[in-house]
């Protein structure tokens, strides 16, 4: 199996976006696509970009150039890891843009996604964070996303001119993963770490082998 990832277009990533990624959805914004390879058949796409706000890179001390978004990973049945993809992607993203410091990507648990791709590539884990989406004509999409199609996001005004049903979807969780592209990133983002958040069905399955009868108390000191 021979593994290739090179730039891509807007058509690349969106036929991907909608064909192999959950959201059906193609970020807003400026975006840098990279396309993914096996045996030359296209498998799908890694998307950076700007990001969901323009202050991402404020609590790092970073500006807008410094810092983006791992916003998109839609592939297809595929061989190669896709930490594997991701690292190779994110060295083109720094050889592409020298100053670049700062990645930063979510993992949508809502979805069931814990991150594991993340926690393979060695990202640090930040944590979880509450956030919210809009529903209209049936398509959960960030804020953004929906005033970049309809051109405003606010509720009363889609249910008006868009979509009757529109609505926000609050209490919707993401788990936010950074990667450093320098040493001295790095050292001042380390400190945020926390331990990474397990898979659903891991937890529970732990959980479940606690409160057995008789199972042994993983809180207590070897025999």
């Amino acid at each position: 199996m021979t593994l290739r990832l090179d730039w891509a277009g807007h058509d690349a990533a969106t036929y991907a976006c909608r064909q192999w990624h959950y959201s059906r959805a193609v970020p807003a914004g400026r975006l840098i696509v990279i396309g993914v390879w096996e045996n030359e058949a296209f498998k799908g796409v890694v998307i950076f970009s700007r990001g969901a706000t323009p202050r991402i890179g404020s609590p790092y001390g970073l500006t807008q150039l410094e810092v983006c978004e791992l916003t998109r990973i839609a592939l297809r049945e595929h061989e190669a890891p896709v930490s594997r993809i991701v690292a190779i992607a994110l060295r083109m993203l720094r050889n592409r843009c020298p100053g670049m410091r700062l990645v930063i990507s979510y993992a949508a648990g809502e979805q069931g996604h814990h991150g594991g791709v993340y926690q393979a590539g060695g990202w640090i884990y930040e944590g979880a964070k509450e956030t919210y989406a809009i529903e209209v004509r049936g398509e959960r999409r960030h804020g953004r996303s929906v005033g970049s199609r309809y051109g405003r996001h606010d509720i009363e005004w889609l249910r008006e001119n868009v979509d009757p049903a529109a609505k926000a979807v609050r209490g919707l969780v993401r788990h936010k993963y950074l990667m450093p592209l320098d040493d001295k990133m790095r050292s001042a983002v380390v400190p945020l770490a926390k331990p990474y958040p397990k898979r659903v069905k891991q937890a529970m399955a732990e959980h479940h082998s606690a409160q057995r009868p008789g199972s042994a108390d993983p809180h207590a000191p070897n025999q």
